[in-house]
């Protein structure tokens, strides 16, 4: 008899539907796996042994023959275990019961028969749920993860004994319960409240946050461009359920994913290190998993003192800046992965900090400033939008006594702003101003005579690219969208041409 079990597998985040089917033939007892398995997966003939055994299930002593279909794609991972197994005691006889075709089966095996949880549940859920498939078994510590899916029905268990009296009708299980999902209250490291002085550039980060644009801080070292960049989560616009399935994904198959949440509940703010990788950054590796501009989705990825990283690192963020994806590219697979962020960097103008200071010296020679500066290249500055300059905090501003306007109230600014830009682009698959089309620049960022003067101007001027002068639009239409203006106004212009225009950055 073959016992035919239906599972799951991934490739990236899109998941297709697999058949473990599994042939008993007598002969000299031997275990055969095929279908393109990975080295996890071969292992699984130790796992589910052992499994099956410690269970106290008859594990065959037989010609076994494992087949992985469809055969011609690369299966990863360890969540065939369970389906695994359940196909050789179907095979075998020891499942009598029909009632496990109609489910899909996932899981890894410990060796005493214990469930473990499996990385990448939610994107093969939402997929397998795409295809029709509502009823699923998984395992007990991933229940959280599956409980915010809607039209589905899923079992949770603690072991394959567990599952097999349940597939035999020997005992029922009440189905998860579906949860209702709600964004976490955000606890910044930073709140606005605590930035002394740096008026500038906190209305140049409330602009940022408010339309999804890049920002570049530019400033002496103790200027407070860390801390700035601190206060952000505190002010990002409120996640939306939407926005949560698409992020848990990502973290989900990256394997950071909390199981106790099951799903995010706050915008990611990630910031890594200046000595990462390319293949840290942008994903990559064998199997192509995400990277940190991935990790990042719908979030911010903060990068620290800009200049310290590779160049070539730097690079690579070039494409996603512009589209919001990220493609791998590998010798068996290529994958897309969205990367959707907001980028917030810092820098110092040279490698000792005070160059165009009017209070310091700086110390570094014409060569070192050069290259210093030169690991940034023009047409990755071209894709900032926001570029300011952080002077040094002054005396005054510390010592002061003044109430601070805290995160709260810039959040709800940019919840307003947000709400805004939502119904504006509403069923065209924008959520913010950063990511419009030229259609839709042409459609939402109309300019009067006057408007049409001072960008001109500025163009010239700034020798500005065609993107440049997109960009300046995008922005503008995001301050109009603060202050609940329905059109572009000169002054709106105007302060989007100061926030893009640094002299210190000269390469």
């Amino acid at each position: 008899m073959v016992g035919i079990v239906k599972s799951f597998a991934l490739d990236g985040l899109k998941g297709f539907p697999v058949e473990v089917e599994v042939d008993l033939n007598s002969g000299l007892p031997k275990y055969d796996l095929v279908g393109l398995p990975d080295k996890a997966i071969k292992e699984s003939k130790e796992r589910v042994q052992s499994a099956i055994k410690n269970s106290a299930f008859m594990f065959p002593i037989k010609k076994i023959t494992i087949n992985l279909a469809p055969a011609n794609i690369q299966k990863e991972g360890a969540g065939f275990d369970l389906a695994i197994a359940i196909s050789i005691l179907v095979s075998s006889g020891q499942i009598k019961s029909r009632r496990y075709k109609d489910f899909v089966i996932l899981g890894e095996l410990s060796l005493d028969g214990k469930l473990r949880s499996i990385t990448g549940l939610l994107p093969m859920i939402i997929s397998a749920k795409e295809m029709g498939q509502t009823k699923f078994i998984i395992p007990r510590i991933n229940e959280k993860e599956a409980s915010f899916v809607s039209g589905i029905t899923a079992y949770a268990f603690d072991s394959l004994i567990d599952v097999v009296d349940f597939l035999n009708e020997e005992s029922e299980c009440e189905p998860i319960a579906i949860q209702t999902w709600k964004p976490a209250d955000v606890d910044a490291s930073e709140d606005f409240s605590r930035v002394r002085g740096q008026y500038q550039a906190k209305r140049a980060m409330e602009i940022a946050v408010a339309g999804g644009h890049n920002i570049l801080m530019v400033g002496p070292p103790g200027s407070g461009k860390t801390m700035l960049a601190k206060c952000v989560p505190g002010i990002l616009p409120d996640l939306t359920f939407e926005e949560a399935l698409e992020i848990t994904k990502i973290h989900s198959v990256s394997g950071v994913l909390d199981l106790n949440q099951g799903v995010v509940t706050k915008r990611p703010f990630r910031t890594p290190h200046h000595t990462s990788t390319v293949i840290a950054l942008t994903g990559g590796g064998a199997k192509a998993n995400p990277g940190e501009i991935s990790l990042a989705h719908n979030g911010v990825l903060f990068l620290d003192e800009l200049p310290e990283y590779p160049r070539h690192s730097l690079e690579t963020l070039r494409q996603p800046l512009e589209d919001g994806v990220v493609t791998i590219a590998r010798a068996q697979r290529t994958v897309t992965y969205p990367a959707n962020f907001i980028l917030v960097a810092s820098m110092n103008p040279c490698p000792c900090g005070n160059y165009g200071s009017k209070e310091a010296v700086c110390t570094c020679t014409p060569s070192a400033v050069s290259k210093y500066l030169g690991k940034l290249s023009g047409p990755l500055l071209d894709r900032i939008d926001i570029k300011i300059d952080v002077g040094r905090v002054k005396f005054i501003d510390l010592t002061q006594e003044t109430n601070e306007e805290p995160s709260s109230a810039v959040k709800e600014r940019v919840n307003k702003a947000r709400k805004i830009q939502l119904e504006r682009f509403k069923g065209e698959g924008v959520f913010c101003n950063a990511k419009m089309s030229s259609k839709q620049i042409k459609k939402y960022c109309v300019l009067d005579d006057e408007c049409k003067q001072i960008l001109e101007s500025a163009f010239e001027k700034f020798k500005m690219s065609a993107r440049g002068y997109t960009r300046i639009l995008k922005v503008a239409r995001t301050i109009a969208d603060l202050e609940g203006a329905p059109n572009i106004k000169p002054e709106h212009i105007a302060e989007a041409i100061g926030l893009r225009t640094i002299e210190k950055i000269t390469l």
